[in-house]
């Protein structure tokens, strides 16, 4: 703490000085300075309106990009700054500064810095132009998601199909479907409510929400809001089961809420994690697949904890053995596994529908092995 209070007073005092050292190798030369020259990404060979650039920025501030990341702030600092885990890289204590007032971070544990269009390079793994894109995007597309989250979750009880199919995946607890805000996607209907809203139908069509030709994208599917996409889980057995909007599934699903407890159960499908979290086992978070992604990954190590990997039991296989992969995985960084054993044939979904209860699963907790 004393050493951290000793740095952040030398990086981030009152005057010019310090704050050019904050900022001096991890930031780009132009932002924050009187550099009349273009924002450019390539020494001048694409270069990007300077003004344009600094309206992205006041329109995405810092510290709100952040949290829709799942990034939440730890410690309170002078001058409304805060301290925080490092979206980074794996953080063990907070390392990561962000000074909403500037709009710029900085962490001392792997050494960048700079503002949200800095972020959005280095945390997606992008060039300049594709980091312009993603803030573009998620600017324009977050309140239009938002809308289309709204009325879904409007159709969820209007159709009967939708409750019955719920009712058939041991889905019933009306606080559970108010916690993940599940809705149903009947089709034939949004593209209209969203336009009538105002929203043009090029934009419906770039959000992914409406094909080529001007159709709902998601038909009879029930429908989970994620940060930045959509999950549609078709109740039909002619139609691929998973689908997602374009773009990332983004990180490991509440998150925030199983990143508080010392133990997390870690589970493949959004079925998995309903019937968990509605027999009470709210530790629970999902990778949406077997397959995690950079950030997921990163998530799990943000802290000391025991992940318990409950994967799919099937026939051939590929749920035991991605199941072994990311246990070794995550041991090589220090984090504790324990891999439950499910019925052959079972996932969580299965065991609970066909009539499992939470003491017979906290059993297999019980059971784990490392």
């Amino acid at each position: 703490m004393g050493t951290t209070t000793t740095a952040e007073r030398v990086v981030l005092g009152e005057g010019r000085n310090s704050r050019r050292a904050l900022f001096a190798d991890t930031h780009h030369p132009c932002l924050g300075s009187e550099c009349a020259l273009p924002y450019s990404a390539d020494r001048g060979k694409k270069s990007v309106n300077r003004q344009a650039l600094d309206e992205l920025k006041q329109q995405i501030p810092l510290l709100d990009y952040l949290q829709a990341q799942d990034w939440q702030p730890i410690r309170p600092l002078s001058g409304g700054r805060w301290m925080g885990l490092c979206p980074l890289h794996a953080d063990r204590k907070p390392s990561f500064l962000v000074d909403p007032g500037k709009s710029l971070f900085y962490c001392y544990g792997c050494g960048r810095g700079g503002d949200v269009i800095r972020f959005a390079e280095i945390y997606h793994d992008v060039k300049f132009p594709q980091a312009l894109a993603l803030l573009r995007q998620w600017r324009g597309l977050a309140p239009l998601l938002q809308q289309a989250t709204d009325f879904y979750r409007m159709q969820l009880h209007r159709h009967a199909e939708a409750v019955a199919y719920l009712l058939q995946r041991g889905v019933r607890s009306p606080e559970l479907i108010e916690h993940m805000r599940i809705g149903y996607a009947p089709g034939g209907c949004l593209r209209g409510w969203l336009t009538q809203l105002g929203y043009p139908l090029p934009a419906l069509r770039q959000a992914g929400l409406v094909t080529t030709v001007g159709y709902d994208a998601y038909v009879n599917r029930i429908v989970f809001p994620l940060e930045g996409n959509l999950y549609g889980r078709s109740i039909s057995a002619a139609a691929p089961p998973h689908r997602f909007l374009p773009g990332a599934k983004g990180g490991l699903y509440a998150w925030e809420q199983a990143r508080r407890y010392p133990e997390v159960i870690l589970v493949e499908g959004l079925l998995d994690y309903a019937v968990l979290w509605q027999a009470g086992f709210h530790n629970v978070t999902c990778a949406m697949g077997t397959h995690l992604n950079t950030r997921q990954f990163q998530q799990l190590c943000d802290g000391p904890r025991t992940v318990y990997l409950s994967f799919d039991a099937d026939a051939n296989g590929s749920g035991p053995q991605a199941s072994q992969q990311l246990a070794d995985r995550l041991g090589a960084h220090g984090i504790l596994t324990r891999r439950i054993v499910l019925p052959a044939g079972h996932d969580p979904n299965s065991f609970f529908v066909q009539g499992g209860d939470a003491g017979q699963f906290r059993s297999l907790l019980e059971a784990a092995q490392p």
